[in-house]
């Protein structure tokens, strides 16, 4: 049984709220918020601003996409991918070399493969300025990562957690927000079913034409649709590769199309039975 409430007054409303002045006589209260209350709120169909500072990436379109345009500061973000130590350093590439500029170390904790020197300078990287700890069990990657974190020792941290469980990376979350740089973790793609305390994740797999393709698992804002195609020939092809090597999907969709026309073959040199018309 439905009951319906009705107020004192007779109406289907409530009242006004009023306050009081001191002598007693009753005021009504502003029907819009203070400005600053008002500023300090987030409506979820927009883009949150950042409370700390953020890192252009060096990719317009993934600046649009990203609260404070650009990687936090003093917050986790993590990069989710098929195969590691792929497309990492070009992801971050842009983002390090301005790091890299203001005097600053980049430190990368536990990476799968070497970092390959000619290409990190093919990048505009200096190797002087990049720390390479070399730590291959789980907890002696987590251990110095954390470490790095309190220790506020770097520019940017990039680290490979790929067996980080949940509770781990809310503690790294924790700790990182007393640290000036970005804190990068490295985690497969299939992490994306897990919960995570990372105020961003994002999804980043190679295009055909040297982009990146990336999906925003995860930020303060709206839900990203979509992917975003960021371009990024690797460093050293730049000045090598030919305009037709440069968009290698047209040179596959020439040859596929050469492929189903010869397959097909023409019909006015086959005879209806599947056999080659006789000569005459």
């Amino acid at each position: 049984m439905a009951i319906s409430l009705l107020w004192a007054d007779g109406e289907n409303t409530p009242p006004v709220p009023q306050s009081f002045t001191p002598s007693g006589v009753a005021q009504r209260w502003p029907v819009g918020l203070p400005h600053a209350v008002e500023a300090a709120i987030w409506r979820g169909d927009a883009l949150g601003s950042p409370v700390t500072t953020t890192l252009r990436t060096g990719f317009e379109t993934l600046d649009a996409e990203l609260p404070g345009n650009g990687w936090p500061c003093q917050s986790l973000t993590e990069v989710l991918q098929v195969q590691p130590s792929v497309l990492e350093w070009r992801l971050l590439a842009p983002a390090m070399r301005v790091v890299v500029a203001q005097g600053k170390q980049i430190v990368v904790v536990g990476p799968p493969k070497a970092p390959h020197l000619p290409g990190l300078r093919h990048l505009g990287l200096d190797e002087r300025q990049l720390v390479w700890i070399n730590a291959d069990k789980p907890v002696e990657r987590l251990w110095a990562t954390e470490q790095l974190i309190k220790a506020n020792a770097a520019g940017m941290l990039v680290s490979w957690l790929p067996q980080a469980r949940q509770e781990q990376v809310r503690r790294l979350q924790v700790c990182a927000q007393g640290c000036d740089g970005p804190v990068i973790l490295c985690r497969p793609e299939s992490a994306a079913h897990e919960a995570s305390a990372a105020p961003l994740r994002l999804q980043a797999r190679l295009g055909v034409d040297w982009e990146l393709h990336v999906h925003l698992l995860k930020r303060k804002g709206p839900p990203h649709e979509g992917e975003l195609r960021l371009p990024s020939i690797p460093g050293g092809l730049e000045a090598v590769l030919t305009p037709r090597l440069r968009y290698p999907s047209r040179l596959i969709a020439a040859r596929q199309s050469r492929e189903l026309s010869h397959a097909v073959g023409s019909p006015s040199s086959r005879h209806p039975s599947g056999r080659p018309a006789a000569a005459h």
